[in-house]
């Protein structure tokens, strides 16, 4: 008996050795299911939900989000410290070429469109613009609330942000001046949050949000119907030459059929070299069916898939 307990004893000793004796391989093996992003803080009220989602429906995958402004979430990808980031824009071409010298693949692909909202105080008449007077606000020329072609107010005219590197700067300067720097009263807030709560307190400001971000008021989609009982006002945008009385708000619907012009992409970017991997299961899990809906339907966001608009008669 002992000469056979002898070698067993033996055997059991050096199976618990192989398999304590490999930490690397088990530390590497928690961390496979890690779902590490850099997301635009723009999109942080959606982007939260599908993350939780998509934590629901894969137990086995550890969310770290990390939402920042659109500029630090690209140089995080760049400098390959994350390979999964949402922004505003694909990366241009220079960007590609970083990717591939670290010989990274590349995926990227738009999920969703999103409008900026322009929203003012509660006590603050003025709650139409069109797109060549915030473009003259921009650009320094309109200063004034009474030099809006439908202001009544008196008073200068301030514009907050959120960051001075946030994807909203990015794109008034781009988009609205020529890629020239901005002018005037211009201020960045440092959050999302921080905007709606200077809009509340002051009635000489516009602040500048991405619409979603109303809906955090109020907690959900039901709340953003009609734009009402907000703590803000958001405000009529026009086209330039269009009637008044084409003037529109970020709805969906407007969205969609293009008649709201303050409107951008969003884009998920992935570098992650391995084919099949809960990164980009997540990534796959933005782009179809399910996380679409989860756009449509939870947020002010229009998702990048096909949506049927229709015209409803209320009686």
């Amino acid at each position: 008996m002992k000469s056979l307990l002898f070698p067993l004893s033996v055997v059991i000793f050096l199976l618990v050795s192989a398999c304590s004796s490999n930490p690397k391989r088990a530390n590497a093996y928690l961390h496979e299911d890690d779902v590490a992003f850099a997301g635009d803080v723009s999109f942080e009220p959606i982007v939260s939900e599908l993350s939780d989602l998509f934590a629901l429906r894969t137990p086995e995958a550890t969310m770290k989000p990390l939402f920042c402004s659109e500029d630090s979430a690209i140089r995080l990808l760049l400098k390959d410290s994350v390979r999964f980031a949402i922004a505003t824009r694909p990366l241009l071409e220079k960007e590609k070429m970083l990717v591939e010298s670290h010989n990274l693949p590349l995926l990227q692909s738009r999920i969703a469109y999103d409008a900026f909202a322009l929203i003012v105080n509660k006590s603050n008449p003025d709650t139409a613009i069109n797109v060549q007077e915030l473009r003259d606000i921009m650009m320094g020329k309109l200063t004034r609330w009474e030099q809006l072609e439908m202001g009544s107010k008196h008073g200068d005219i301030s514009v907050v942000f959120d960051a001075s590197g946030s994807s909203t700067v990015r794109y008034m300067k781009d988009s609205l001046n020529n890629g020239r720097p901005l002018k005037g009263k211009i201020y960045a807030q440092g959050s999302n949050r921080a905007v709606l709560d200077m809009v509340k307190s002051n009635p000489d400001v516009i602040g500048v949000v991405s619409t979603d971000w109303l809906r955090v008021c109020k907690g959900d989609t039901a709340a953003m119907a009609s734009f009402r009982n907000l703590d803000v006002n958001v405000m009529l945008v026009g086209k330039v030459g269009k009637k008044a009385a084409d003037w529109q708000r970020p709805y969906q619907y407007y969205i969609a059929t293009g008649e709201y012009p303050l409107i951008r992409s969003v884009w998920a970017i992935v570098t992650d070299p391995r084919s099949r991997s809960t990164l980009r299961s997540f990534y796959f899990f933005l782009k179809d069916n399910v996380g679409q809906r989860v756009i449509c339907n939870s947020s002010q966001l229009l998702p990048r898939n096909q949506v049927q608009v229709r015209d409803v008669n209320v009686n």
